[in-house]
């Protein structure tokens, strides 16, 4: 699933098309599927977590989010998408400049005035990759509930925004704590600079993105992310890994930690 670095360098990527009018397009997905997009110009791309919002000059903002399966991209003028790729499209706006905006097998797609996009995003917690980010509110939210699990905590993005699965797990290693550890035992305001450090080198660096360990080379890029039954790249044990499922009726997530750097807290 895409993480808010992943949605960070999409954003950044798709201001490449700000100032253009589409000249013909629609949405293809969500309750508003069907509704012509022709004639709006886009003004800004912005960002909350995973989540992508596309601005208009009419008063519109179209929010939208990959979670496992969505995908954007541009094609240039006198290019086109395979026929099937086409056929996944839930958002299509041929620009006046011949290129074409798509947005691809999007799970959410929904249309809305810009000045109700908290109706979208106000439910979520603070952002990491924010410049103004709140951090006394992250700080607030992430221990509120002391008793529950650190993993658990940062993956709630009602609490932090843009953290997923890879993030808490290489976090979890860095700051050497173990995933069932609850986050009241934690020094929390450094681990919201961890993170955000951590997020936002990932997302702004070139060659950088979700390479937490600094090193490009195959199977070491990751801390302790996919690297079950593996030593440790910090102290040779092996990596242990389960399977967790944090909300009844969702699909289970990998857990990764290191037993020595990441021991168990006695309660």
């Amino acid at each position: 699933m895409p993480e808010g670095d992943s949605v960070h360098r999409l954003a950044a990527r798709l201001r490449a098309v700000d100032g253009a009018r589409v000249r013909s397009g629609e949405l293809r997905g969500g309750d508003a599927a069907g509704t012509p997009l022709t004639g709006r110009r886009i003004t800004g791309h912005a960002t909350h977590g995973k989540h992508l919002l596309t601005r208009f000059d009419d008063g519109t903002t179209l929010h939208t989010h990959m979670r496992m399966t969505g995908s954007w991209t541009v094609t240039a003028a006198g290019r086109r998408l395979p026929v099937h790729a086409a056929q996944q499209a839930r958002v299509r706006m041929a620009l006046d400049d011949g290129r074409t905006v798509w947005g691809l097998d999007l799970p959410v797609v929904e249309l809305l005035p810009t000045r109700d996009e908290h109706h979208a995003v106000g439910h979520l917690g603070p952002d990491l990759l924010h410049d103004d980010l709140d951090r006394a509110e992250a700080v607030r939210r992430l221990t509120a509930d002391p008793g529950l699990p650190v993993r658990r905590a940062l993956l709630d993005q009602r609490r932090v925004a843009g953290l997923g699965n890879l993030w808490a797990n290489e976090l979890g290693f860095v700051r050497g704590l173990h995933p069932d550890r609850p986050i009241g035992t934690v020094d929390v305001p450094t681990l919201v600079d961890t993170a955000q450090r951590m997020l936002r080198h990932s997302a702004t660096v070139p060659d950088a993105y979700q390479v937490t360990t600094g090193v490009l080379r195959r199977g070491e890029r990751h801390w302790v992310v996919g690297r079950a039954g593996r030593p440790c790249l910090r102290c040779g044990t092996r990596v242990r890994a389960r399977d967790d499922v944090e909300v009844v009726g969702s699909p289970p997530r990998r857990v990764w930690w290191c037993p020595r750097c990441q021991p168990a807290v006695s309660t």
